[in-house]
């Protein structure tokens, strides 16, 4: 089987090293890759977000399935595009995919359907907004974009000017585009957070392995938002009883929610969950994937990776049994000085070899380039170094261990990933 990956990031490479492991998979294509993902995948540099290239680039190479990782070409259409073409694809459909591309949409769906979420309001004008931060005087307050903004369009507003000028900066300003001319206004939930990706084809729901994401850029939880500084899994608040509640109340309910608006979801559904006093709540949706939590999860899946696209695809994923590793997983990412605000590239990496690899760990290429035989920087976050252990302690030591093998000029990382998770007290 030849497969076609859609992407260039940390989650893709992911995605292409699971998929490496099935003897279903004969080639791996990805376009446009990266540094790390050409060591096993053969790259092309088509933007993912270039539907007319990806669909010629298809045409192209006869694929027998296009995995189509990132949320902007599923919110754009691509798999509608390319199933119009023939092919088969992984990943939801455009009027699927707005369960990501659009907020208003998402929390609409929840109050519909009676899914748990906080409360809040929508505006496509910047005044009420304003307006109705200051009549609710509750904070911390949460403004978000509707639409995509690379995982940085949430800002959580401490007092009502940093609430103002969130709304300001979304709606006046344009500093998300057209992703932030409709916003909405959330009350903040207290807990822990977790994220559970999930098979879906459209009917079935198999959740994957829970993990926690440690989205702030500085250690302790500060600093700005961020795509992802490291994550851990699985994640130990996420209990089997947790997970039953879930299923009951989320999990299942969204997807006949989806069916019963005529929108059937096909590929991996991403819930980001809060764990508050009252029980579960859904902050956010995806439609794809998350990077970097992919980046642990699929280190834990035993299934053949293909057994279970090919399930999702056929509608037969409840006859699949889906197998996970015992094990414990931990990805600290390594980032350019500056990110997520102004950084800069083209450094070069040091203590990778040829393969891009270190020993002790799998490294996950999100914003490397190769040339002339050498790994430079060519984004914000750069390195996902991930180990596997019997435990969480094992897994962070190993992979902190070979993070500090690698070194380039202003290579930033936490040091404090999964802290939370091993401190884990269920009382």
């Amino acid at each position: 089987m030849n497969i076609l990956i859609v992407g260039g990031g940390g989650r893709e490479h992911a995605i292409a090293a699971a998929l490496k492991k099935s003897p279903k998979v004969e080639k791996l294509w990805c376009a446009p890759g990266n540094g790390g993902i050409s060591r096993i995948a053969e790259c092309f540099p088509v933007k993912a977000t270039d539907l007319d290239g990806i669909c010629a680039l298809a045409e192209k190479l006869q694929p027998d399935y296009v995995f189509v990782a990132p949320d902007d070409p599923l919110v754009m259409g691509l798999v509608d595009r390319l199933n119009e073409r023939g092919f088969k694809t992984f990943g939801p459909r455009a009027n699927a995919a707005i369960l990501e591309g659009s907020k208003a949409f998402s929390k609409g769906l929840m109050k519909k359907y009676n899914i748990p979420t906080a409360a809040y309001e929508t505006f496509t004008d910047a005044d009420k907004a304003i307006a109705y931060i200051k009549a609710q005087n509750q904070y911390p307050a949460v403004i978000k974009c509707d639409g995509l903004a690379l995982g940085k369009g949430v800002i959580i507003a401490q007092n009502f000017e940093e609430a103002a000028d969130a709304v300001k900066s979304m709606m006046i300003d344009g500093k998300f585009g057209k992703s932030g001319s409709e916003v909405v206004i959330e009350e903040f939930m207290r807990g822990v957070e977790v994220t559970v990706l999930a098979f879906t084809d459209g009917k079935t729901v198999k959740p994957m392995i829970s993990s926690m994401d440690h989205k702030r850029a500085l250690d302790n939880d500060e600093g700005l938002n961020t795509g992802g500084m490291g994550t851990i899994a699985p994640n130990p608040y996420f209990t089997k009883e947790i997970a039953e509640e879930c299923m009951e109340k989320i999990f299942l309910p969204t997807i006949n929610a989806m069916r019963a608006e005529g929108r059937p979801f096909k590929g991996c559904l991403y819930f980001g969950l809060m764990l508050t006093s009252e029980g579960a709540k859904v902050v956010e949706y995806n439609c794809r994937f998350g990077d970097p939590e992919t980046q642990v999860v699929l280190p834990l899946l035993e299934t053949d990776f293909v057994d279970i696209i090919e399930a999702v695809d056929s509608e037969t994923l409840e006859n699949l049994d889906i197998k996970w590793s015992e094990n414990a997983c931990a990805c600290v990412v390594i980032a350019s000085g500056g990110y997520p605000e102004k950084y800069e590239t083209g450094k070069e990496i040091s203590g990778l070899d040829e393969n891009g690899q270190t020993s002790g760990a799998y490294v996950y290429h999100a914003g490397t380039k190769l040339e002339n035989g050498k790994f430079l920087t060519a984004g914000g976050r750069v390195l996902g170094v991930t180990a596997t252990g019997e435990n969480l302690k094992a897994a962070l030591d190993d992979a902190y261990k070979a993070v500090g093998k690698i070194t380039f000029e202003k290579a930033h990382f936490r040091k404090d990933i999964g802290q939370k998770a091993l401190s884990f007290d269920k009382v």
